[in-house]
């Protein structure tokens, strides 16, 4: 895709989202259960260097899509800030910022006190087309400690069922 199409693209599925929640669209899809391999990705960390998902095994991974403009991963941030102080030892919350530049993901994650790790995504649809499809935002997904994609939410969901799904 050229820039100024993936521009009109992410422009248009703004305009799409923003659509569907004035319209009352806000329901979460039900988690769906699945028992695959998660997808492998190595992709560049706010802080400069990689993240390779793969590397993560032997604790539980909770990979979150968001951008700095969707008004529910902004509902959604400070609950995972607190799950990941709470359960830091066996679990690593993976934000992926699906396409902001550096600088404003950073203004976004210091404003929210993001205490994990925040991937770079702008230019990587690769990686959420691995995942998907996803049609919308924020889509969050609970991988085991042996690598497979236990649980998947599309849309947002209330901390209390992500911190049942990390301690399951």
């Amino acid at each position: 895709m050229t820039l100024t199409l993936k521009a009109t693209f992410h422009s248009s599925m703004r305009i799409l989202l923003s659509t569907a929640l004035m319209l009352g669209a806000t329901a979460a899809v039900p988690a769906v259960a699945t028992k695959a391999v998660a997808p492998d990705f190595t992709l560049r960390t706010m802080e400069g260097p990689n993240l390779r998902l793969q590397e993560q095994r032997g604790r539980v991974v909770l990979v979150n899509f968001w951008a700095t403009w969707c008004g529910p991963c902004k509902a959604e941030i400070p609950g995972f800030v607190e799950l990941q102080a709470k359960y830091k030892d066996d679990l690593v919350i993976v934000g992926f910022s699906v396409d902001d530049p550096a600088d404003k993901a950073k203004a976004f994650a210091a404003e929210y006190k993001m205490n994990y790790p925040i991937l770079l995504g702008e230019g990587r649809e690769d990686v959420q087309e691995s995942y998907g499809p996803i049609w919308g935002i924020p889509a969050s997904f609970l991988i085991s400690k042996d690598g497979k994609v236990c649980r998947k939410h599309l849309g947002i969901a209330p901390t209390s069922v992500f911190e049942k799904e990390i301690v399951a």
